[in-house]
């Protein structure tokens, strides 16, 4: 259980108290919650010792979940991405070791399902950290530091593909992501992009990004009942992980943490 990203200025001196400096805030936030997404993955290349610093900053069980990059969703939209993804793997994520937790792939609304492109991507995804370093080892001049190709053992590794087009709720594309392992993602968006609620994958994934407002309004009490509920269904077949992304007005903590309540 936990939040998009934990780096948000308004969250300062209102989620986090004065006092807290923003090299304690992963800190802070792991201390009251289990997970968190990893957003600045999304939006460029991290280096291995911010990895390395980001798990030393956190509890023994805590968990990252990490974004795959923008370039591999938005730009080549899944095509020809095995250096993209030799290069993201390269770059640090598997020194998480124990802590990293699924790899999450957001598409763009305009990416339409297209089963060709959709398996050729999940073929690509590695399903151990073995695989995801024999993976790396092939990345281009972009990496220079080859220390992010380090494993301490071979674990297995999980992905989750968020799709927000309405094509992807075919049969076909289900059956892909069955064979792969691969959670779809539950998504509430405020019903700004398509609603997926299909178990995909031996563990459950899902953002809310919104109740009513994407990325501002929050869940009140008997939303977060209904998804405590969903939640404990989940965890009868497997884990479940589950981050709001409703950031704007603090709200993401907040709900998080009153989840959370409801389901410990």
């Amino acid at each position: 259980m936990g939040t998009s990203g934990w780096v948000y200025p308004p969250w300062r001196g209102t989620f986090y108290p004065k006092g807290v400096t923003q090299k304690r805030e992963l800190a802070y936030l792991a201390g009251r919650l289990n997970s968190v997404e990893i957003n600045g993955t999304f939006y460029g290349r991290q280096k291995p010792a911010s990895f390395l610093s980001w798990a030393a900053q956190t509890p023994d069980d805590f968990v990252f979940a990490a974004k795959g990059p923008r370039f591999i969703t938005h730009m080549k939209r899944l095509k020809d991405a095995e250096i993209p993804v030799a290069n993201f793997l390269a770059s640090g994520v598997l020194r998480l070791e124990e802590k990293l937790g699924p790899l999450l792939w957001q598409l763009p609304g305009t990416l339409q399902f297209d089963a060709t492109v959709l398996a050729e991507f999940l073929a690509l995804l590695p399903q151990t950290t073995a695989a995801a370093a024999k993976l790396g080892a092939r990345h281009d001049d972009r990496i220079e530091d080859d220390t992010g190709l380090q494993i301490d053992v071979d674990r297995p590794m999980r992905h989750a593909l968020e799709p927000r087009h309405v094509s992807f709720q075919d049969e076909q594309c289900l059956r892909l992501l069955r064979e792969h392992n691969v959670a779809l993602v539950v998504a509430d968006t405020a019903k700004k992009w398509p609603y997926f609620e299909e178990l995909t994958a031996d563990f459950a994934y899902a953002r809310l990004h919104g109740d009513e407002e994407l990325y501002v309004s929050g869940y009140t009490d008997e939303a977060l009942d209904r998804w405590a509920k969903k939640v404990r269904k989940w965890h009868k077949r497997g884990d479940a992980y589950v981050y709001f992304d409703n950031d704007a007005k603090v709200r993401a903590p907040v709900d998080a943490m009153g989840l959370s309540k409801r389901l410990h």
